[in-house]
């Protein structure tokens, strides 16, 4: 017990936070990024939900809407990676609240399109604001977590993107019929503008990149907010050591000081897990509606898939925090190899394939959701959102694959039980991912061992990825 009193004593500002409780300060923090993330996943999917009453209206084939679908989904790709860039030079709120702007802006303007092409640039447009926003959320999240918390935290945060589908689909059915579809965009961009300003209002920039740029005036009026002043000794070397010597660019740096195979790992993580996550989102109808179920029982099964990545985020999340990441996370991954890839063989069933879908999205969605959160945790404050935002963008080259690689497996004349075979069998290659990223993290000795490990692993002098892993 003195050992633990001893080590918090010298309560620098990594301390604080890491150590402390969770405020209301915190608590508005993580309400309004997990209202954004919301947000971010009803104007994500809101073009799947419009499509066919848009394709009606115009009259156009409906193979020509494929470019639209891929050009929101290309736009999220960009804006996660140079947004998450930009987070890392320009702060988490700033960066936020612009491509929050961006998007608002975007989805208000999309009723006003009249042809395929310029519906093409306004979803490329708003794709970029959607993709550039998940790294500043899930940032400044993870850095007002305490560590103890952080996994489940951040998930928990999250859990607000398939919520937002969710809602975008019950919110959908309910007005498109009564007022059109350019009523779901009016509505996608209205919510993220009454937001907006209330999060410009109370939410502060990170705390932990203030300390980076030195403001030690805007980290003790944070602390003031937090009631935790008096706990501060004033010390924000820790944070800032950490990028001293930085000299080269915020990319090239996620391969520098051993942090190569940790990139590595989470890149080929992200990108299974997110075509996982497309494909099924895609292809659970069509494979229920070739096996006899109607439209409303196929959409629904989809619907279960996301409240099954909900339930299983927040639980994945307590346990990653008592176990350890990459164990559970890696185990839920293979574990929903076997459910999704069961999928194939219930479809004719609705009970047994809403039964089915959600354990899959608990298990490898929600899995998929905490390998968020794993990469908030794996990177240092000063690389952090362009460690998120690129992994994301790789993932989401995994998302437009996903789709793609479904079309080609039904186009070859495969059955619905080769097809989410093959579909489990990616879930399988992001468990071995994320089990290697474990395994290579111990193989350093001890060095890279991440937070919540730490815990259970006896206190050593921190290495570069160890102070990573910390942050």
């Amino acid at each position: 017990m003195e050992i633990h009193m001893e080590a918090t004593r010298e309560l620098d500002l990594e301390a604080v936070i890491d150590e402390g409780g969770v405020r209301g300060l915190q608590i508005a923090v993580f309400v309004l990024c997990g209202l954004i993330a919301m947000i971010d996943g009803f104007d994500t999917q809101a073009i799947a939900f419009v499509a066919p009453p848009i394709i009606a209206a115009w009259h156009v084939e409906p193979a020509g809407f494929g470019r639209v679908f891929g050009a929101g989904l290309f736009g999220g790709l960009v804006g996660a990676m140079v947004l998450g860039a930009a987070g890392d030079r320009f702060g988490r709120k700033t960066t936020m609240a612009c491509a929050v702007l961006m998007f608002a802006v975007a989805s208000l303007c999309t009723p006003l399109a009249t042809t395929i092409g310029s519906l093409t640039l306004l979803r490329f447009a708003t794709g970029i604001g959607l993709g550039g926003a998940l790294p500043a959320f899930i940032s400044l999240t993870s850095e007002y977590a305490p560590k103890r918390l952080r996994g489940t935290l951040v998930g928990a945060m999250f859990c607000g993107f398939p919520l937002g589908a969710v809602v975008g689909g019950v919110a959908s059915a309910a007005l498109i019929p009564k007022f059109g579809w350019a009523s779901v965009f009016l509505l996608g961009g209205a919510l993220p503008l009454c937001i907006l300003p209330v999060f410009l209002a109370v939410a502060p920039e990170s705390i932990r990149y203030l300390a980076l740029r030195g403001d030690r005036e805007a980290i003790a009026r944070i602390l003031r907010r937090l009631r935790v002043q008096a706990q501060w000794n004033g010390r924000t070397a820790a944070v800032a050591a950490r990028a001293t010597g930085t000299r080269h660019s915020p990319v090239s740096s996620l391969f520098r000081n051993g942090r190569a195979p940790v990139t590595t790992l989470l890149w080929i993580a992200f990108f299974l897990s997110l075509l996982l996550t497309y494909f099924l989102i895609n292809w659970i109808p069509v494979v229920a509606r070739s096996n006899g179920l109607d439209i409303g029982k196929a959409v629904l099964a989809v619907s279960m898939l996301n409240l099954g990545a909900v339930a299983g985020c927040i639980s994945l999340g307590r346990l990653s925090d008592r176990f350890g990441p990459p164990v559970v996370i890696g185990c839920a991954y293979l574990a929903g190899a076997l459910a999704i890839a069961g999928i194939g063989f219930v479809s004719w069933s609705p009970a047994l394939l809403y039964a089915m879908t959600f354990v899959a999205g608990a298990l490898s969605v929600g899995a998929q959701m905490c390998t968020v959160a794993l990469c908030a945790v794996y990177y240092d404050t000063f690389l952090r959102a362009t460690g998120v935002g690129w992994a994301m963008g790789v993932g989401r080259t995994g998302a437009i694959a996903g789709p793609v690689l479904g079309g080609m497996l039904i186009g070859a004349g495969v059955t619905a039980g080769t097809l989410f075979l093959v579909a489990g069998a990616t879930s399988a290659g992001a468990a071995l991912a994320v089990l290697a990223l474990g395994r290579a993290v111990r193989g350093q000795g001890g060095q890279g061992r991440d937070e919540h490990d730490a815990h259970v692993a006896s206190r050593t002098e921190p290495g570069s990825l160890t102070r990573i892993a910390n942050v």
